[in-house]
């Protein structure tokens, strides 16, 4: 299903002519289709209010490499709920690094949280500090000055 989107029920769905093992390399897909089953975009690129890809943009989803959104899962993820085994961002967030206003980690940066090294607004771990300026100055060379 390439080219223009496909209408059905209700919401819209798109899927790119291109794949890659056998999932394709876009598909959007939001509302329910002519059935009344909820529409889940799944693709290298998925964007969906329910979405499963290697890069998923979705109000629920789980974006194996990276994921935004809502309610998001994946190895990184910046989301109002975030769990990311190695790196999330969000006002809820877990992984191993997180940064969030309430955090669950190994490194956590927050307002309050658990983290096996935490700097938050009542505790000041001198590890977590070093390794927060650390991955500061790591990023910062990619910005734009």
């Amino acid at each position: 299903m390439a080219g223009p989107g496909v209408l059905g029920g209700s919401g819209f769905e798109w899927k790119s002519q291109g794949t890659l093992l056998g999932w394709p390399l876009i598909h959007v897909a939001v509302g329910r289709d002519a059935r009344g089953k909820l529409r889940v975009a799944k693709g290298v690129i998925a964007v969906g209010q329910f979405a499963v890809g290697l890069i998923t943009v979705a109000q629920f989803g789980v974006g194996l490499l990276f994921g935004l959104g809502q309610f998001i899962f994946g190895l990184t993820a910046v989301a109002q709920f975030a769990g990311a085994p190695a790196f999330g961002v969000g006002q809820f967030a877990a992984g191993y690094t997180a940064i969030g206003q309430v955090v669950l980690a190994y490194y956590g940066l927050a307002q309050t949280g658990h983290a096996t090294h935490l700097w938050s607004t009542r505790h000041r771990d001198p590890v977590a500090v070093e390794y927060f300026r650390s991955l500061w100055e790591a990023i910062k060379i990619y910005l734009p000055v």
